[in-house]
């Protein structure tokens, strides 16, 4: 049974979410304000978090940044349509994805399925268990990635986004396609999740200016794992 926590100051969205979750058999535990959200992960260790972004007491932005500094769940911000900004700063802070509201309950059901499919079994994308690139090492098995000497700390789907591109160097993937690949969906997905996911891929590797590889924007199209005129290493 997956146990998951939705944190909402409003009652009634607590309410309706609770009854379509545990009809699939969740474990709903609940919070209303972000400072109990912290103590609810601390206490509980839910599956994955519904963290709302206005919130009393702390808000949803500073919650899900605390919890990303100790835990590794997958978090999914609670968003109104009108705080585009805060959305993106979610997803800068953390979080794996957001849902806007208002939402349909079964939409909301969906999404959080389909992002546990992916955080809690980690899918073969190939048989690679280990790639190695000057400066860069990724080792499957213990989801551990090292650039220039130094463990980098990733998020899961940071992680995977970064094993999926470095798998096939050269393959152009466009954001949808990412999308389905790593969050397991297409309909739901917001390719501006792509985009903030890869920001932050980009920033924790730090590339130097004369890597014999990078992570490139196809304008218009997705991304990239690129090689520059060398081979990666061999495991």
């Amino acid at each position: 049974m997956s146990k998951i926590l939705i944190a909402d100051d409003e009652s009634h969205i607590r309410e309706i979410l609770r009854v379509y979750f545990a009809k699939e058999g969740f474990e709903v535990i609940e919070a209303d304000n972000g400072q109990q959200a912290l103590l609810k992960v601390e206490k509980d260790s839910p599956d994955i978090v519904l963290l709302d972004i206005m919130m009393p007491v702390m808000d949803g932005i500073t919650a899900c940044e605390e919890i990303r500094r100790k835990y590794d769940i997958p978090i999914i911000m609670l968003t109104a349509k009108d705080e585009d900004d805060d959305r993106i700063l979610g997803l800068e802070k953390g979080a794996d994805d957001y849902i806007t509201k208002p939402f349909n309950p079964r939409e909301v059901v969906a999404r959080v399925k389909a992002v546990l499919r992916r955080s809690g079994g980690f899918q073969k994308l190939n048989d690679k268990r280990k790639i190695a690139f000057d400066g860069l090492s990724i080792d499957r098995d213990r989801m551990q990635a090292i650039a220039w000497g130094k463990p980098l700390t990733l998020t899961t789907k940071e992680f995977e986004l970064l094993y999926f591109l470095a798998s096939s160097p050269g393959k152009v993937y466009s954001r949808n396609q990412l999308l389905e690949s790593i969050w397991g969906y297409t309909y739901f997905g917001d390719t501006r999740t792509v985009d903030t996911h890869i920001k932050r891929i980009r920033q924790k590797l730090a590339i130097p200016k004369n890597s014999s590889w990078d992570i490139d924007t196809v304008w218009g199209v997705g991304y990239k794992f690129e090689l520059k005129n060398k081979v990666p290493a061999k495991k």
